[in-house]
Formats: structure tokens, C-alpha cells, sequence
């Protein structure tokens, strides 16, 4: 992994809406005043005039966001994951989700990896809140190319879209020229027939990681990308588990309400199968350099190693 080239999806981000503000006129964007952070500040110097910074005041740029929905543009609205899925909850439930409004959440500085900010602005629950808001879609992209692919669609799509995305550099692992974004369409990324290991966001290129440790092994691990966590591709998911028998979900999110126990609801209800779930245990995290914290939570690729092959053997 040392030479593959890694990107914050956070800079995906940033990059992909001023990319985009040419193709999209009634594209515009909104932040907390964390535009330096968010990367939002790539489109605000390229398109002044469709930038609006609403001050450390993230409710209030929800209410304004759904306000410029209502009068046809497609506002991104940005600030850090805690924020968004956090203090402004219930504006986005009540203003955005239930007039079902054509509002873009940005969220980024998700997860544990926002490292030295400490469990304040780690934020592991926000999956599990925005899933639980009715035709709100959830994706939570891996890599640069896939960040910029999820922009785009987020634009096309018609109604509410919650997007997170990470402070920490991740590997690129999706060619730009051939990988296609598909909302709701899980990514089969190596096949396998022992084990199943199915991960989301910056978890992706460590699944991949060891999956190709447990190969050196003899283990043939199945590694699916679910970058669109709601709605979730049902299909994939247990075409994968009857294959394999053995599912193991790997997430820089709490164990309880994200990507592990949306890929159990679906298994419950179609396949059942057993299932280990790789997250954060209920538990907050701490301050600390981002490597070292995801190595201590074991989101990393020796812990998703150890894990599967104790689940093969």
C-alpha cells in the first residue's frame, strides 16, 4: 500500500464541486465556516457568488438549505459529520427528510480518524442516525475516485442525500477510467469462496489488504465494497453470504446501527448467515494520532486478518 497514491475524500470532495459547478448551474454551496477544512473552499474561490457561509450556526444552514431546495437550486450543505448528523438532527429531519427536499450533505471529518480532535469530533453514530430518516440516501465512499463519482450522483439524484466523507488520506483502489458509480449497487472486489468480508468507507482498502494476506495463507476471502449504505444493495450482499457462508462487516463507525447491522437486516430476512461485525464497540473514542487510533479500535488490515481467519479455522 506504501505506493499507492492516497487522497482524503474530504479533498474528493472539495475538487469534485468545483468541478461540477460548470456542468450544474443551480449547483450551490453552503458551510459553517470550516470551508478550509471541508474543502469547500476550492468552490467558493472558483464561484463566489454561489458560496454561502452560515457561520458556526449548522441548524440555521440546514433551514437555509432547505430554503434554496424549495426554490429549485441543489444546495450541498458541509461541516464536519458530529455537526451535521449531530447538532443539526432534527433540522434535518424535520426541514429536509420529511418535505423529502433536494438538500446534499456533506459531512466530513467522519469516524476515528479525525484523530487528535478527540471523541468530541469523532463522530461513529452518524450512519445509524441518517438511516434512520425516511428515503434518506447514506453513501460513504472509499477512495478519491469513488468520492468524485458519489458527488455526481448525488446531484442527479432527487431528494435528500447524506454523503460522508474522511480527514485521513485513503488509498486510491478504483480506477478513474473504468469505475462506474451506480447508487445503491454494491462493488464485488475480489471474488473468494471462504470467507466473505464486506466494508465500507476508508475499511474498503484495508478489507482488501487482508484479504490478500489471508490469499498468502490459502484462504480465498470474497471482498465487496458497499459504498451506498442506504439503500443498500440487498442482492450482493447475500449472493455473497450464500457463497461463502461466512460474513465478517468491517466499519470506522459504531458497531450498533451502521453498516454491520444493515448487511444482518438483510441476511436475517433472506440468508441467514453468521456475521462478525469489525467497528467501533460502544464505546467513544480518544484523542491520538489517526494510524495509531485505527490500529488500537482494529480497523486495520491485521485485525481484519486475524478475525477472518479465525472464522475460517
Amino acid at each position: 500500500m506504501a505506493d499507492v497514491k492516497k487522497i482524503a475524500t474530504r479533498e474528493s470532495y472539495g475538487n469534485a464541486l468545483a468541478e461540477l459547478g460548470d456542468k450544474y448551474e443551480n449547483l450551490v454551496v453552503l458551510d459553517a465556516d470550516l470551508a478550509a477544512a471541508t474543502k469547500t473552499g476550492i468552490f467558493k474561490k472558483k464561484f463566489p457568488d454561489r458560496f454561502f457561509d452560515c457561520g458556526i450556526a449548522e441548524a440555521n444552514m440546514m433551514g437555509v438549505a432547505a430554503g434554496l431546495a424549495a426554490c429549485g437550486k441543489i444546495p450541498f450543505a458541509s461541516t464536519f459529520a458530529m455537526f451535521a448528523a449531530g447538532r443539526a438532527f432534527e433540522i434535518v429531519r424535520n426541514s429536509i427528510g420529511y418535505p423529502h427536499l433536494n438538500v446534499k450533505i456533506g459531512a466530513t471529518h467522519a469516524g476515528i480518524s479525525v484523530g487528535e480532535d478527540g471523541a468530541t469530533h469523532q463522530c461513529n453514530e452518524d450512519i445509524a442516525l441518517m438511516r434512520t430518516i425516511p428515503g434518506m440516501t447514506v453513501i460513504n465512499p472509499s477512495d478519491d475516485t469513488e468520492a468524485k463519482a458519489a458527488v455526481e450522483a448525488a446531484i442527479n439524484h432527487v431528494g435528500p442525500v447524506y454523503m460522508r466523507f474522511g480527514r485521513l488520506a485513503a488509498p486510491v483502489i478504483n480506477d478513474p477510467a473504468t469505475y462506474k458509480f451506480e447508487l445503491g449497487k454494491g462493488v464485488k472486489l475480489r471474488d473468494g469462496k471462504d470467507i466473505s468480508i464486506i466494508a465500507t468507507g476508508l475499511m474498503v482498502a484495508e478489507a482488501v489488504a487482508a484479504a490478500e494476506k489471508l490469499a498468502a495463507e490459502g484462504i480465498s476471502a470474497e471482498v465487496i465494497n458497499i459504498h451506498t449504505i442506504k439503500p443498500i444493495d440487498k442482492e450482493i450482499i447475500a449472493a455473497t453470504a450464500q457463497k461463502t457462508g461466512k460474513v465478517l462487516t468491517v466499519e470506522e463507525h459504531s458497531i450498533i446501527g451502521g453498516l454491520g447491522s444493515a448487511v444482518c437486516d438483510v441476511l436475517c430476512e433472506c440468508c441467514p448467515t453468521k456475521v462478525v461485525k469489525i467497528g467501533v464497540n460502544d464505546e467513544f473514542g480518544h484523542s491520538g494520532p489517526a494510524a495509531k487510533l485505527l490500529e488500537q479500535f482494529g480497523l486495520c488490515a491485521d485485525n481484519i486478518y486475524a478475525t477472518a481467519k479465525g472464522m475460517v479455522k
